[in-house]
């Protein structure tokens, strides 16, 4: 399990949902499991679904949730960065996701391949 900030939880500040960016990160920032960042991002094109939040890490899928209003959204947010983090390569079934977040998934992109590597 890593323990270094490698893994980033992106708050689009754009967005005008029923929670600013700046409330998001305050309660995500409380309880977020080691090993996580977040990194406000002025938009990611989730404009339709405010708030928009994203994951990344290094060698793992990328996630785009939206509609992120609620409590029992932020709880399922901070039950995926401890799944997120667990998972070696990132890659979540939408069934395996927490049951709020199965609607307000926006993508899942594959990770970035390296040149050369297999």
């Amino acid at each position: 399990m890593t323990t270094n900030l490698d893994h980033i939880l992106l708050v689009c500040t754009s967005c005008r949902g029923a929670k600013s960016a700046e409330t998001l990160t305050r309660l995500l920032a409380q309880s977020l499991p080691e090993g996580f960042v977040i990194r406000p991002v002025q938009c990611m094109a989730g404009c339709d679904y405010p708030t928009t939040i994203g994951f990344q890490a290094p060698g793992k899928a990328q996630y785009l949730f939206g509609s992120i209003s609620t409590d029992e959204d932020l709880d399922a947010v901070l039950e995926f960065a401890d799944q997120y983090r667990c998972c070696p390569d990132g890659w979540t079934n939408a069934t395996d996701r927490p049951r709020a977040l199965f609607t307000k998934t926006l993508s899942r992109m594959p990770w970035i391949q390296q040149e050369g590597a297999a």
